[in-house]
């Protein structure tokens, strides 16, 4: 559900530099399990592949990107793992099996308890997780919502592998995000996938390649979701 950024100091390691991030992470870390269960993109294993990309600040200012650890300086490190942020995605967004009646009670009880549209419900949820209840991702994000434990309890959530706790869970969070940025979806997805501080840092969409995917993914999602309501 969120991007990981963590900054670390590099002693004697070996220095690698790419010019484009986009061809950084047309390289995935690691390939998901071949025996995975399917999700709804059909060719995507429940686990997405892991892409890693370090970032520092050259002698002359310019920020670089890598994909190997830079050498003997402070870098970022930032990973993609969610199954609609991969930039170089083969999927028709615009054409992938959509799913209108999975979930709908409790979709529909928590949209209307929060406030939310339950199209745009449908529409992060099939971001998320591709509809699949026991998606879980590396870093620890669980089930339809992907919610991060921290973020669970916060809500309230006792289980968030139960299905309706994760939806109610989700949903509450996306009606505060909702709250906080007065309606605006965009602002509110991104800091859905983002977090919030790093949306207030930009004060919008945040320079991610993943969440700049991820934000337009879901409004594709969220038009095509109204559009069968």
């Amino acid at each position: 559900m969120r991007r990981l950024t963590t900054t670390i100091t590099a002693v004697t390691l070996r220095r690698g530099l790419l010019p484009l991030l986009a061809a950084l992470l047309a390289a995935p870390l690691g390939a998901a399990h071949a025996g995975g269960k399917q999700n709804s993109f059909g060719n995507v294993a429940e686990e997405a592949p892991r892409y890693r990309v370090y970032t520092y600040r050259q002698q002359n200012g310019v920020v670089a990107f890598s994909d190997k650890v830079p050498a003997r300086q402070s870098y970022s490190v930032m990973e993609f793992s969610c199954f609609a942020c991969n930039p170089r995605s083969t999927v028709n967004w615009g054409s992938t099996r959509l799913f209108t009646q999975e979930f709908a009670t409790p979709i529909d009880l928590a949209a209307r308890a929060h406030g939310v549209d339950p199209a745009l419900v449908r529409a992060v949820i099939h971001a998320e997780s591709g509809f699949n209840p026991n998606a879980r991702s590396r870093k620890g994000a669980i089930g339809l919502m992907q919610l991060m434990p921290g973020t669970a309890s916060d809500m309230g959530v006792s289980d968030p592998t139960a299905v309706q706790q994760n939806i109610q869970g989700g949903v509450k969070y996306l009606a505060m995000l909702l709250a906080q940025y007065k309606g605006n979806v965009t602002l509110a997805t991104a800091a859905y996938n983002a977090g919030p501080g790093a949306v207030d840092k930009y004060r919008g969409v945040p320079p991610y390649e993943e969440t700049q995917t991820y934000v337009r993914r879901v409004k594709l999602l969220h038009d095509r979701y109204r559009g069968q309501s």
